[in-house]
């Protein structure tokens, strides 16, 4: 018992003692165990890189003879170039040397004829000499021609002008403008519109009168349609003294289009056709803009908002599905609904259109 007892007193210290003694043995084995790894990677470089110097050496020696080779063969190549270069230059050389000697010779001998040469010239002088004389009469003969018609439009100028101007010729009672008293001779223009006659104004034989029909009685553009007044004499372009209007407002108001009535211009069933316009442009308008993914999760979070009239208490609404216009028939008077469509009045049809006596717009 005291053998135990002295153990058990002893098992801190044994303890503490071999926790020291592992712990002094893990670090010199690291440290060998990191020396060891050191030499060996230097070793391992070291024969690395000589193998790596071996294997450079040898490529080296390959492409050195292979560069080799191919350089040899590209030499050969040029010079085998430059050799058939050089024949072709002797050949074309002494090929030009023999043309230029014979072209020489067949020059002197064929084509510079002194004699078939003067004869050849002498005729194409003679034949130079026939042409100019045809192209100056030619030519005189086109120019003649061309001044006798620049005269004769002239005539025909000057004699359309004199039957134009034919009021402007002399009587007994009042001289002309050309037949002055203070001039000792008239002028020839007198003459002229004394041989020239009037220029009388051609009217079209057999014009038919166009039947009236509805369509311009209705339209206002028939004779029978409502009286006429006469016509109205010219404006003159001075503008008078005095509390007059201005001369392009009375144009205007003279020369201003036909107005329909409000009557005329808008049909019976534009509100119907208003209303059919608008259920066409809301039907092919897109009513959910969100684009719809049938396969996937996007939108399983989102929740469901109804639409008003669906999410009603009182129930749905045929406004918008059915008509945009709430109708009840029971409190109808007559058999079919009320139509807003006014008669036109007309003194608002011709309200700022027509005149006063004191010269202001009504």
């Amino acid at each position: 018992m005291a053998t135990l007892a002295r153990l058990q007193a002893r098992s801190a210290a044994l303890a503490h003692q071999y926790y020291f003694r592992n712990s002094v043995v893990d670090v010199f084995r690291k440290k060998e165990n990191d020396a060891a790894v050191k030499i060996q990677s230097w070793f391992r470089g070291c024969r690395v890189r000589a193998h790596i110097r071996y294997l450079n050496r040898i490529a080296t020696t390959v492409q050195k003879w292979w560069r080799g080779y191919l350089g040899r063969q590209h030499c050969q190549l040029i010079v085998e170039i430059a050799y058939c270069a050089m024949k072709m230059n002797i050949y074309n050389a002494m090929a030009v040397r023999i043309q230029r000697c014979w072209r020489g010779y067949r020059i002197r001998k064929h084509c510079f004829d002194y004699v078939c040469l003067k004869e050849y010239l002498r005729a194409v002088s003679k034949t130079n000499d026939s042409v100019m004389e045809a192209l100056e009469e030619f030519a005189e003969i086109k120019e003649r021609e061309e001044r006798e018609a620049a005269l004769q439009r002239e005539k025909k100028k000057k004699d359309y002008q004199a039957r134009k101007m034919h009021y402007l010729l002399s009587t007994k009672q009042i001289p002309g403008i050309y037949n002055s008293p203070f001039r000792e001779e008239p002028d020839p223009w007198e003459l002229r519109l004394q041989q020239a006659k009037p220029l009388v104004r051609k009217r079209p034989r057999g014009q038919l009168q166009r039947p009236t029909s509805l369509t311009s009685w209705l339209a206002c553009t028939s004779a029978r349609s409502f009286p006429r007044s006469d016509v109205l004499p010219p404006i003159n372009r001075k503008q008078c003294q005095g509390p007059f209007r201005d001369i392009a407002e009375v144009l205007e108001q003279r020369y201003k289009p036909l107005e329909p009535t409000l009557r005329v211009a808008e049909p019976v069933n534009g509100v119907k056709e208003a209303r059919a316009e608008f259920r066409r442009q809301e039907e092919a308008r897109n009513v959910q803009d969100k684009m719809f993914l049938p396969f996937t999760s996007y939108h399983k979070k989102e929740k469901y908002i109804p639409s008003v009239h669906l999410s009603s208490k009182c129930g749905s609404s045929a406004y918008g599905c059915q008509s945009f216009r709430d109708e009840n028939p029971e409190k109808w008077i007559c058999g079919k609904d009320f139509q807003t469509v006014l008669p036109s009045f007309d003194l608002f049809s011709t309200y700022g259109k027509s005149y006063s006596k004191a010269g202001q717009i009504l």
